[in-house]
């Protein structure tokens, strides 16, 4: 069994706890270990804020809408966030370690600390960036979503 779900969000602060929700109920219901959840869920919520904050706007200013796209089965997570905005300057990018104090610029790395793989990119059709990452699941016992 598998789980695949994609939503179509508008570019706003409050469409990022939405996905954060969305993907912790559904990890929740399956049965996968909370401490993977939560780091999945971090992880989701710095992607989406960087959607937010760097997609495009239509030609009349209003913002545009990001897509969230994730699929659970039975040994891994992956997830994909992808904005219209004009995407990252390089296709690959350095990490790069924001201060401590700074309010902007972490969102990245962190994502890399908390998932096994992850991607940065750009959509090759009509632009805006494009993260993706992996995580391997651990399961709680007797997980419903193991149990079929």
């Amino acid at each position: 069994m598998s789980i695949w779900w994609s939503l179509h969000l508008r570019r706003e602060a409050a469409s990022v706890p939405l996905a954060r929700r969305l993907l912790i109920g559904t990890m929740e219901t399956a049965g996968v270990d909370p401490d993977i959840s939560y780091d999945l869920c971090v992880a989701l919520s710095e992607a989406c804020a960087n959607a937010v904050e760097h997609g495009g706007t239509a030609p009349d200013g209003t913002p545009q809408a990001y897509r969230v796209t994730a699929y659970l089965d039975g040994e891994k997570c992956h997830i994909e966030v992808a904005d219209s905005g004009p995407g990252f300057r390089t296709a690959r990018r350095t990490p790069r370690t924001a201060p401590s104090d700074a309010e902007h610029g972490r969102g990245l790395g962190l994502i890399e600390e908390l998932a096994d793989h992850v991607q940065f990119g750009n959509k090759p059709d009509r632009g805006g960036a494009v993260v993706s990452f992996d995580k391997v699941l651990k399961w709680r016992e007797n997980a419903p979503l193991l149990a079929v």
